[in-house]
Formats: C-alpha cells, sequence, structure tokens
C-alpha cells in the first residue's frame, strides 16, 4: 500500500516560537515550489505554548483539510508528542535526510516534526522535500502501522 499525499490540498504549517524563522522560510519555499501552506501559527517569537499550534495543525491533517503537516518547535519532541495524541496521527521527529525518509516509507507519518534549534535550514528543506517525495512502503510496515493507534 502506497499512501501518497494529496498535494492538490493545502500543506498544514505550525511552530511555537522557537520555529517561527523556519516555519516563514519554510512555507516560502513551499510556495515557491508551487504547493499551498496552511499556516497555523505561531507569528512571532514572544513565548506561547506549543500544543496549541500542534493541535491545529493535527486536527488539520485528521480531518483531511490539509495532505500531512510540518511543526517546528525548539527540539521537535514537543510538538511530535503533542500531535501524536490525535488516533488519525503519525508524526515522526526527523533531524536528518535518512529518518525523514524512514517515517514515510516504514511508519507512514503524515506530520514531520523537525528541532528548529538543531539543524540548519537548507537541511529543513532537504528533509521536507524528502518527505514529501517518499512513498509509504507497505508490506511489512502496513501490519506494524496497523497496530499504532489505540481504539
Amino acid at each position: 500500500m502506497t499512501n501518497n499525499f494529496d498535494l492538490t490540498k493545502p500543506i498544514a504549517i505550525g511552530c511555537d516560537h522557537a520555529g517561527v524563522a523556519y516555519k516563514d522560510a519554510l512555507k516560502n519555499y513551499l510556495e515557491q515550489k508551487g504547493y499551498t501552506a496552511k499556516d497555523f501559527g505561531t507569528h512571532s517569537t514572544a513565548s506561547v505554548d506549543y500544543p496549541d499550534y500542534a493541535h491545529a495543525v493535527a486536527k488539520s491533517v485528521e480531518s483531511g483539510e490539509t495532505c500531512f503537516g510540518i511543526l517546528f518547535c525548539g527540539s521537535a519532541n514537543g510538538v511530535c508528542i503533542t500531535a501524536n495524541k490525535h488516533q488519525g496521527i503519525r508524526a515522526g521527529l526527523a533531524w536528518n535526510n535518512d529518518v525523514a525518509k524512514l517515517i514515510r516509507q516504514h511508519n507512514n507519518a503524515n506530520i514531520i516534526c523537525m528541532p528548529a534549534r538543531f539543524v540548519a535550514l537548507a537541511l529543513v528543506y532537504e528533509m521536507t522535500d524528502n518527505f514529501i517525495a517518499t512513498n509509504f512502503e507497505g508490506g511489512r510496515h502496513e501490519n506494524r502501522v496497523n497496530k499504532i493507534a489505540c481504539s
């Protein structure tokens, strides 16, 4: 089973105060490539609570309003943990290109979370491109992914 993203829908993007510069730059990068990005904030470096933005992105992806999500915070752990509270979400934390590919290929992730304080912006662009381009492999991974959600 491959689960390609429906890129005719917008891409959800959000962050806390630590990720504003990366969110804004990546949104611009995506739009230059012809994608539509739906920005869930925040829009300032003033301290905010990351769950507010992670929940908004996750709800959008879970409902099908957007095709997938991108989240930033300082370490990416907070937004990743928060997004994964949603049953229809498989958020993965990526810090290099191999991980960005594997969270799609093996885990069928629908949100990529990136640590704004620990990766360069050029790597963010590469990881995002790899996340978009990589399909879920299915096969032996499909059974495992099907066991993730609690019912």
